[in-house]
């Protein structure tokens, strides 16, 4: 119980390297347990974002094996809605879009924005999403660092009916990098974790949601890039 409780806490930023996937200022190493879809295809070209996108797996069959923080992945899709205003514009956006996240169950980010872009795509026709680990995904994260240069999950990028990347999402919404980048170094990491949970449950996926429904429409508009 005390390692679960403390590979959990450790997450919280979803840091990734070989060794620690959210190393801590203790330096202690953290062991996350991740998943592998079935059909991953060995030496296969990572930068191939087609041949990528299909060794995924769907949101329902992630969900299904998903160990740590399984209870807030099943609450966080359960209790999730697109907001009127966004399903409009999503709908609106002509063509046939697909998401390619990396994501891991134990990533603090990961279970509180793929679950809500999960229920966009069940809302909108035109959208699919698939999800890989960050070991097979681990190109598309150093194609994507985060500001301060480091490979993250979730890293989601947005790809055209050609599989060609038009856009990407990095681990979290820009109005809480803001606020994370304001109050981080005043917080324990506990205490960190808390007030993050605290922004993204009562965001409820909105900045999330609107940041892929934005991306897309600018895709549409022929206005592509991160």
């Amino acid at each position: 119980m005390i390692a679960l409780i403390a590979s959990l806490l450790f997450s919280s930023a979803c840091i990734l390297s070989p060794v620690d996937p959210d190393p801590v200022r203790t330096g202690q190493a953290v062991n996350v347990i991740e998943w592998e879809p079935s059909n991953v295809t060995r030496g296969q070209n990572p930068d191939n974002r087609e041949a990528l996108y299909k060794q995924g797996v769907s949101f329902d069959e992630f969900l299904a094996t998903a160990e740590l923080r399984k209870e807030r992945w099943h609450r966080n899709y359960k209790n999730s809605d697109v907001d009127d205003d966004l399903l409009v514009r999503a709908l609106a956006v002509k063509g046939s879009w697909r998401l390619l996240a990396v994501a891991v169950d134990s990533c603090s980010d990961s279970v509180s924005t793929i679950p809500y872009l999960a229920r966009l795509v069940s809302e909108v026709n035109g959208l699919e999403m698939r999800i890989i680990d960050s070991t097979v995904g681990r190109q598309i994260m150093m194609d994507h660092l985060t500001g301060d240069g480091r490979e993250a999950t979730p890293t989601v990028v947005l790809l055209n009916d050609a599989y060609e990347e038009v856009g990407c999402f990095v681990e979290r919404p820009v109005l809480l990098r803001e606020w994370i980048s304001e109050n981080r170094t005043g917080l324990n990491d506990g205490e960190y974790l808390k007030q993050k949970f605290a922004w993204y449950d009562e965001d409820a996926g909105r900045h999330t949601v609107e940041a892929i429904v934005t991306m897309m429409e600018n895709a549409a508009d022929g206005k592509t890039g991160c």
